[in-house]
């Protein structure tokens, strides 16, 4: 059978995940729901009861429960799915360690919430990111097309011999969850051309009648040696996600640049770091910006773990400043990514760290071009700018 040709459609991102899951075939999907999720979750059921996905359907009672029923069906060589947000992700964190230890490829859709107090059901990155030590892989999408073709690089990427670890894709809750976006999806024929059955005999498989031991007592040396050998799986995932997004690219005709976009970065004098949906608005700013005659362009992640380090000292190399905008932050620490970016930029270029956008606070395009202008005009006033941490908010930036 040769290919049917691809379908223009307008779908919200969770719907996005859904028919993702479906053309990856998978075969097994544990699902607890929590909002703003629980579309991703319902979605699958329709399809699993209309004969449309022919997967096994557990509605489990917690999202511990959902991990641990997901990591057994991957252990048993199914190709698993499950997904959560926020809180959720929270009560899976003890099985999101021993899913990355065990080493068990599949991937996990996060939509990305804000961690109460108080309760917030609006967007922000500190539930994805609170997994970045554990050994997962972590994949931020910036619009509904990306989030669609990242749960299906993902399996490719987990099921790799190189990696076998799991894949978490997060996608803004509601900005992405719940908009509807015209993507493009692909015929079935280029799915499975791209991503081929998984072995499930990799790394290994739980067979019955097969004696095993499953969470027991290991030496402290045993412990040390996975624990390398997982960093050694995660330094392999760059390589991987970098021929797993040239490969796409040949099929699907959209490549993302690996494990980072540049976006007007070539001859940018000022370079702005960022992840996430947001990534589009500051593009906008970016245009914004450029048409006034600033020199900036925008290094997005589309990974945070294996975190970017050779492209973001590459691409920082002889620029005047680096301004970074977290959507998260570690209290008594600052933005997660300008503290993991800080050490990459030279004492001679100016940086700023900036916290906005925490529990859905929205900044809109000429909000950070206002923002990076400030950056631009402190360092050209005084030839050098360096504040590690600024809050941002209806129109203040501030430090505390």
């Amino acid at each position: 059978m040769g290919s049917m040709g691809r379908v223009k459609t307008a779908l919200i991102g969770n719907h996005a995940v859904a028919y993702a899951v479906k053309m990856a075939r998978v075969k097994f999907i544990a699902a607890y729901p929590i909002t703003p999720q629980t579309i991703i979750v319902e979605k699958l059921a329709e399809m699993v009861e209309k004969g449309e996905l022919e997967a096994e359907f557990v509605n489990v009672e917690s999202e511990f429960a959902a991990l641990s029923a997901t990591m057994g069906a991957a252990m048993a060589g199914a190709r698993a799915f499950t997904a959560t947000s926020s809180h959720g992700l929270l009560y899976m964190y003890e099985m999101i360690w021993w899913a990355a230890g065990a080493r068990v490829p599949f991937v996990m859709a996060v939509a990305n919430r804000a961690i109460g107090p108080p309760w917030n059901i609006h967007t922000d990155h500190n539930d994805i990111l609170t997994m970045r030590d554990s050994g997962w892989i972590i994949s931020m999408a910036e619009n509904v097309q990306e989030t669609f073709d990242l749960i299906i690089q993902s399996y490719r990427i987990a099921e790799d011999q190189r990696v076998l670890l799991p894949v978490a894709v997060g996608l803004e809750g509601f900005i992405l969850s719940h908009t509807a976006e015209y993507i493009e999806l692909p015929d079935q024929w280029d799915v499975d051309s791209f991503l081929p059955s998984r072995d499930p005999d990799k790394p290994y498989r739980f067979k019955a009648g097969e004696r095993y031991t499953v969470g027991g007592l290991g030496s402290d040396e045993n412990y040390m040696m996975l624990k390398i050998a997982a960093e050694k799986a995660m330094i392999n995932a760059e390589q991987v996600i970098n021929e797993v997004d040239r490969d796409f690219g040949k099929i699907f005709g959209r490549e993302y640049g690996g494990l980072v976009e540049r976006y007007k970065v070539d001859d940018a004098k000022y370079l702005v770091i960022s992840t996430g949906s947001w990534s589009g608005t500051i593009k906008q700013a970016v245009d914004i910006l450029r048409d006034e005659g600033y020199p900036v362009g925008l290094l997005r992640l589309r990974f945070i773990r294996p975190f970017p380090s050779m492209d973001i000292s590459k691409n920082i190399s002889g620029v005047r400043g680096v301004i970074v905008f977290d959507r998260d932050i570690s209290l008594g620490r600052g933005g997660i990514i300008a503290s993991e970016t800080q050490p990459y930029v030279g004492e001679s270029s100016s940086f700023w760290g900036v916290v906005a956008g925490l529990g859905g606070v929205d900044v809109s395009s000429r909000e950070f071009a206002d923002v990076i202008k400030m950056f631009i005009s402190e360092h050209e006033s005084n030839g050098f700018s360096r504040r590690d941490l600024l809050f941002y908010m209806n129109g203040e930036v501030f430090e505390l």
